[in-house]
């Protein structure tokens, strides 16, 4: 989901916190007065009527604080899974996240087919460390079934006391039997760039699309250059997505000034655009994009922006498809409404809600071997051993999940994707898609240093 948070905060994804995924949200003031006041209060008498009928007469008693809390959800559950109402303490909850941190198990969470989706399970967390995969479906949450579950809902259950457990029920494709695994919630603080040197080229991974990004990446690149790669791999692969306003901040820093970087549409055709400023760019060198069934929202944008104009190939498979934008609205009491406001395109107008980003270059990874059942229930200690850093995990929501911030908002997600040598897990060899983006930026500087026979 994406976030827009420029003038109003948006997120791109997104996608779990639980809402996985992605597009993007926009933090505005709240709601304005429409010219429908008649209409709408025709239509509000029958829901007073009922009301008060259910306060009369259900047989058990009941507050009308919740019952009207449950309309309003089951009002937006009939438009899209993005849209949403926040109690105060979520509201406050998704403001902290966009600066990194939240609690939970770690998994971004989307809706795909009509299914709750797990977007990508955040690199060091409980649910990456147990072995959830991108593209997996949670069919239940503890022994509560997911299907009529809205996605804040969703997340909500998934989160609780750090050391608390949660047991999720997954079906995966190529399996007959549900997995059931059982997560220890923890923390998680969101490292969203990590990069170092590979064979004289520059690989960053960018895990989230938050505030300090773009900061965090120009360090990066100063780096790189400091450094003399002779090229950029900018790993985009299970990255939910994020704020609007951080992809167009990494975008630009690839982007002469002046670039479109992404548009966004609303339903009464208002357009809004975002180009790249000056930035201390990485002049001319050669730039691979991997991305995977789990990038999307920001992601999606950064890669659709590169892409459309010529100045990365684009090599994995194809993303997630997150393309609306989420604005969020403050409320009086201190709630707040996540609400599907527009769609964003790529500078040449594609739209990626549904689609997502074809790769130049398609790269599929091999599947891992299918996890037991009994594999998903690690106890604490094991879950601890397993992890080469817990403190520095990326997903750190109590209850695992986290909404995706999505690319479609005004501020500002694939099949699972093994993490490579530069941090600290599986070597470079067992990477085809990173084996291709090397293979391809060394040949690149091969033919760019060739010279032509002289007759």
């Amino acid at each position: 989901m994406m976030d827009q948070q420029p003038r109003r905060k948006s997120w791109v994804v997104v996608p779990m916190i639980a809402i996985a995924l992605l597009g993007g949200v926009v933090i505005g003031k709240g709601w304005e007065r429409t010219g429908h006041a008649s209409e709408t209060y025709e239509e509000l008498k029958t829901f007073s009527e009922v009301l008060n009928q259910v306060q009369r007469h259900y047989v058990d008693e009941t507050k009308a604080k919740d019952l009207i809390q449950g309309a309003i959800r089951g009002m937006l559950a009939t438009l899209d899974p993005h849209s949403a109402y926040m109690t105060p303490e979520m509201y406050k909850e998704m403001q902290v996240e966009t600066k990194g941190e939240f609690g939970g198990v770690g998994i971004q969470i989307g809706v795909k087919d009509n299914r709750l989706t797990v977007i990508a399970p955040i690199e060091g967390t409980p649910a990456h460390r147990a072995g959830i995969r991108a593209g997996d479906f949670i069919v239940k949450v503890n022994d509560e079934t997911t299907k009529d579950l809205t996605l804040m809902d969703a997340v909500q259950k998934m989160r609780g006391p750090k050391g608390s457990t949660v047991n999720l029920t997954i079906q995966r494709d190529g399996t007959s039997d549900p997995l059931i695994f059982t997560l220890i919630r923890d923390t998680i603080k969101i490292e969203s760039v990590k990069s170092k040197m590979i064979d004289n080229l520059g690989y960053v991974r960018l895990t989230q699309f938050q505030e300090a990004t773009g900061r965090d990446l120009a360090k990066a690149i100063k780096q790189f250059r400091e450094q003399k790669a002779q090229g950029t791999i900018i790993d985009l692969r299970n990255n939910p997505g994020g704020l609007l306003t951080a992809a167009v901040d990494v975008s630009e820093q690839f982007l002469p000034s002046g670039k479109l970087v992404v548009y966004t549409k609303s339903r009464d055709g208002k357009k809004d655009e975002w180009f790249a400023k000056s930035k201390d760019q990485m002049e001319d060198l050669p730039i691979i994009v991997l991305v995977n069934e789990g990038s999307a929202s920001a992601s999606e944008i950064v890669a659709g922006a590169l892409q459309d104009w010529g100045r990365a190939v684009v090599v994995g498979t194809t993303s997630f498809g997150k393309g609306s934008v989420q604005t969020i609205l403050a409320l009086g009491d201190g709630s707040g409404l996540r609400l599907t406001t527009a769609k964003y395109y790529t500078p040449k107008g594609r739209t990626i809600q549904s689609t997502g980003i074809t790769p130049d270059i398609v790269i599929k990874l091999a599947a891992p071997p299918v996890a037991k059942a009994d594999e998903g229930k690690p106890n604490e200690k094991q879950a601890e051993s397993k992890s080469p850093n817990p403190s520095k995990g990326k997903d750190t929501s109590p209850a695992g999940l986290k909404p995706p911030e999505e690319a479609g908002s005004k501020h500002g997600t694939s099949p699972p994707v093994p993490s490579v040598e530069v941090l600290g897990e599986l070597s470079l060899e067992q990477d085809a898609q990173l084996q291709k983006a090397v293979e391809l930026l060394k040949s690149w500087k091969i033919f760019k240093e060739m010279k032509p026979a002289v007759s």
